[in-house]
């Protein structure tokens, strides 16, 4: 049973509440009296609070710590009228609900009648928002990432000086490439390369994948989304189709409908499948890279400055591989969440397995082995792709 507990010194509510049929209603005086019953009822028990509005000041300190020391509590303020500023303060303090001050019996019962029966829709909500879903680092993983971090960064320190010096000298612009990545529990990060490309690369991206992607290569021309003619077009058209073509289209097929096309739903749906299958963008032959940037490609250093993300915790020696923004954005379904609820990592299981393939993965392989890795990883296995890793570093796809 749900307690019911008011909150306030109003004798017409009070006597209102003392005659609802079947409800034991507990009163008190001020939120001091209010909390020793929260604490009755446990941190997570559920009960409702009807709470009287006064001084607004007063009402968000009492609200908030009633709010505070109890998961399972479900707030209504009883009130006359509030206005659009009023209604924002109640709110982000933590009210859930609001009643008429002079409501009759009857719409108070039903309002409780309401709340139980939804009791764990409710109430779970309000736990959940507390306890949202987030990964945190193992103390074993970070520990071993911060020391394998600096000793790196230490040994390599001449590898990564060269670099800068012979990116400089072949192409302007900075040595390091900064871009935005989502990591772990979908964090956005800047996200550090040694630059192995043209300036103007990312200008240059959007045409390019469309021809060149090598996740979308076995795509026929005949696959890519197309439009049939505008309504209107239909309209004037549909004379000299007859009735036999009107009923094809009427009854064969959904058509959605635009403002300039008309298309199939079956083929809306398809395009837009394809899109989330399809993800991940890789470049064969990438014509913005520099020679420098093919060099330092081949043998991973442009992957180097990634230790200084991992010093710093954006990411993890071993994880699945934070995307740019605009491959995470088509990865936000159910089923590509769990890749995100594992570390960023340096390296992964999807990359020693792409190059044991000798490069050849699909989007859809790519993001079942991140999403493996994230339900499965341990120190053992960390330690096995660290291994696989050293020894296929060199990459012999042009990619």
């Amino acid at each position: 049973m749900i307690g019911v507990v008011y909150l306030g010194n109003n004798p017409q509510t009070e006597e209102r509440l003392r005659y609802l049929p079947g409800r034991q209603v507990t009163f008190t005086k001020n939120y001091f009296e209010a909390a020793e019953e929260c604490k009755k009822h446990g941190v997570s028990d559920h009960f409702i609070l009807f709470f009287e509005k006064t001084i607004q000041s007063e009402d968000v300190t009492a609200i908030t710590y009633l709010r505070k020391i109890s998961n399972g509590i479900y707030i209504i303020l009883l009130t006359n009228q509030l206005d659009d500023e009023e209604r924002k303060v109640y709110q982000e303090c933590g009210i859930n609900d609001t009643l008429d001050i002079n409501a009759p019996v009857t719409v108070i019962n039903k309002k409780l009648q309401f709340i139980f029966d939804r009791e764990s829709i409710l109430f779970d909500a309000q736990v959940t928002k507390k306890r949202v879903l987030q990964f945190k680092i193992p103390l074993w993983k970070r520990i071993f990432d911060i020391v394998f971090s600096l000793l790196a960064i230490i040994v390599l320190s001449p590898v990564m000086l060269i670099t800068v010096i012979a990116i400089k000298l072949e192409s302007p612009g900075p040595a390091l490439f900064k871009s935005k990545r989502v990591g772990t529990n979908y964090k956005i990060f800047d996200f550090l390369k040694f630059r192995s490309m043209y300036t103007d690369a990312e200008k240059r991206l959007k045409e390019l994948s469309k021809t060149n992607n090598q996740y979308t290569a076995g795509q026929n021309e005949s696959d890519v989304f197309t439009t049939t003619p505008s309504s209107e077009q239909i309209k004037q058209q549909m004379p000299d189709l007859g009735m036999e073509a009107e009923m094809m289209i009427s009854d064969e097929e959904v058509m959605l409908i635009g403002d300039d096309f008309v298309v199939a739903e079956s083929d809306f749906s398809k395009q837009k499948e394809d899109e989330i299958n399809n993800a991940f963008v890789k470049i064969e032959n990438d014509p913005r890279v520099t020679k420098v940037g093919r060099f330092i490609r081949k043998y991973s250093i442009d992957e180097l400055p990634q230790l200084f993300n991992i010093l710093k915790g954006d990411m993890s020696i071993v994880g699945n591989r934070p995307l740019p923004l605009y491959e995470a954005e088509k990865l936000t379904i159910d089923s590509s969440i769990d890749r995100f609820m594992a570390p960023a990592g340096l390296t992964g299981l999807w990359q020693v397995e792409e190059r044991g393939k000798g490069g050849t993965m699909s989007a859809e392989e790519r993001k079942q082995l991140d999403i493996l890795y994230g339900q499965t990883y341990s120190f053992g296995l960390d330690m096995k792709i660290i291994f696989r890793t050293l020894f296929a570093f060199v990459q012999k796809e042009n990619v």
